[in-house]
């Protein structure tokens, strides 16, 4: 019996390796300021190589995971895909590792960290993921400020030229922010120091704060209650309450002195289904409509100095494949592009044959991951 396992495993093995690969037209990595550098994608449970990008594709993606090592597997089938691992260079898409800081503790080790950063230089790591949200990496802001220290001081140790990126609220609120005020307090009593940031980074999800549904109360604000939204299903699309959010973030940035901070979106979309109304023609038209504004909204007294007074930098859109929130999903189960997939691709291609939202990086333009 043993030995008749090892044959059927030797023949699933070499099956997967001789089926045909997932058709992988080779992209250089995006430079700075580029249209492909500010356009990015969350790769939940998977590699990016399970999926069959078109060659207008984003150009960095980060999968709610540290270490670059993971890449290298997968949950999902079809096999032939794992025979790829290790040719993520060849999509073009730049990691992002994020460290998750769940109850302000680092999940993983800070020498593997620290032994990470100096081994992959020059990247862009995430800390935190929804920090204010009890089903996620649900932390005080005296949590999170000791765990963020503890990660950026990792970072640093291995790659001083590293971009270590701070927040990552689920959306920008009243609430939210005086959440973010106190973790820089908190920090400040820790370690008797401002927090240093090289990037904020935030979540723009649109959903209410009070009530059976939605994002909650973030730690700490109980007893704020009554300055929670109360935004609805029909708002959860509503490019002017994205807008509204990212202007209430730069202002917080201006009003603490880091206008010249850059803003990065590190996760938004839609969480709600195609049965309360958010079907794929709803939410195509809601990703383009919101990274039109990502790439064109510009203020001279709110926007980053070196980037033509531009509010945000960079955006991530949630996600290649998540069966618990489909209506958003790039590609199916079997790794084909979803029309939400063409739209973006649309978008990409549209505006690089347009050369539109697309420039060569001037002088300080923020550094690519």
């Amino acid at each position: 019996m043993l030995e008749l396992l090892r044959v059927l495993f030797v023949t699933i093995v070499a099956f997967a390796v001789t089926l045909p690969a997932p058709r992988i037209v080779p992209l250089p990595p995006p430079e700075a300021g580029t249209l492909r550098w500010r356009a990015g994608v969350g790769v939940a449970h998977s590699n990016p190589l399970h999926f069959d990008w078109p060659l207008a594709r984003p150009g960095w993606f980060h999968n709610w995971d540290f270490d670059i090592h993971t890449l290298a597997g997968g949950y999902h089938t079809p096999l032939p895909r794992f025979a790829l691992a290790g040719a993520e260079q060849a999509l073009g898409m730049a990691f992002a590792p994020l460290i998750r800081t769940l109850g302000g503790v680092v999940d993983y080790p800070p020498a593997r960290i620290t032994a990470l950063a100096r081994r992959y230089p020059g990247l862009a790591w995430i800390v935190g993921n929804e920090p204010d949200i009890r089903t996620q990496d649900w932390a005080t802001p005296a949590e999170y400020a000791r765990a963020y220290h503890l990660a950026y001081t990792a970072i640093k140790a291995g790659d001083p030229t590293a971009t270590v990126v701070a927040g990552n609220i689920s959306q920008v609120t009243p609430l939210r922010l005086r959440y973010l005020d106190a973790v820089r307090t908190a920090y400040r009593l820790q370690f008797g120091a401002e927090m240093p940031v090289d990037v904020w980074g935030v979540h723009l999800y649109i959903l209410p704060e009070a009530g059976a549904w939605g994002a909650g109360l973030p730690p700490g604000q109980e007893d704020h209650a009554a300055l929670g939204v109360t935004w609805g299903v029909a708002a959860h699309d509503e490019l002017a309450l994205l807008a509204e959010q990212v202007t209430a973030m730069r202002r917080w940035l201006a009003g603490h002195g880091a206008q010249a901070t850059p803003l990065w979106v590190t996760e938004y979309g839609i969480l709600l289904p195609a049965e309360l109304g958010f079907t794929p023609a709803r939410v195509a038209r809601f990703l383009t409509a919101s990274m039109n504004y990502f790439v064109t909204a510009t203020d001279p007294a709110l926007g980053l100095p070196q980037d033509d007074q531009r509010l945000v930098q960079r955006w991530v859109w949630f996600s290649t494949y998540t069966p618990e929130y489909p209506a958003g999903n790039l590609f199916d189960a079997h790794g084909a592009p979803t029309p939400i997939m063409a739209a973006y691709a649309e978008f990409l291609g549209g505006r690089e044959r347009g050369r539109e939202g697309d420039r060569e990086p001037t002088p300080n333009s923020p550094s690519p991951p």
